[in-house]
């Protein structure tokens, strides 16, 4: 009997569903990395604007509820210490790095997919927190940090779905033909989440102001 596509091996050029594969998979890949790595590029160079005057006013500074300078200032901007978008210009690059190899033909290790999958799943519970916490604490939001949260989502979304399909995350065929059918939908229903969340957040500050 031949295996389930749970079990097929990574290397596998052509297993499971299109985006999935290598080469579009790593276009996918170089794409996201480079969107997220500028965001966060850019929040460096803000950030440390405001490191050599704090009373600048930063390029995303739009007004009081829009202000990247602003969110930059509060705890919530460095949880490990140092201003997050460092962490951005690391992931981001290995997801760049990681792009450019798959398209260069060649294959990681299924141990190499299972620390992308633990890093990328760690991100995306992070932007999750900071979401909340600009959405309904600080209730400013930081138009680079927007950007982030935007690429996190198909992100997460996608290398769950690609690791199922090349068995590295263990899965029977239906439930990866589940999740690989129904991701755009997912990644579309997290978009629609994310800004009626801030929608409505916005304007009970609006009409309460």
């Amino acid at each position: 009997m031949p295996s389930t596509r749970a079990s097929v091996p990574v290397s596998s050029h052509t297993v499971g569903p299109a985006l999935a594969r290598d080469k579009p998979f790593g276009w996918f890949l170089l794409i996201v990395g480079v969107v997220g790595w500028t965001a966060s590029a850019l929040l460096v160079l803000e950030r440390l604007t405001l490191y050599v005057n704090p009373d600048a006013k930063v390029s995303c500074d739009v007004n009081s509820w829009i202000s990247c300078g602003d969110v930059m200032k509060t705890s919530q901007a460095a949880i490990f210490g140092f201003p997050n978008p460092f962490i951005g210009i690391v992931a981001f690059a290995v997801l760049m790095t990681t792009g450019v190899v798959m398209l260069a033909g060649a294959s990681m290790a299924r141990w190499y997919w299972l620390a992308l999958q633990l890093g990328i799943t760690a991100g995306f519970v992070m932007i999750c927190w900071f979401f909340f916490q600009a959405v309904y604490v600080l209730a400013i939001l930081c138009p680079y940090c927007m950007v982030v949260w935007a690429v996190m989502i198909p992100l997460f979304v996608w290398v769950t779905v690609r690791n199922m399909a090349h068995g590295v995350i263990p899965a029977s065929a239906s439930v990866v033909k589940f999740f690989a059918d129904w991701a755009w939908v997912i990644v579309g229903l997290a978009y629609i989440g994310v800004l009626a969340a801030i929608f409505f957040k916005f304007m009970y500050l609006i009409f309460n102001s």
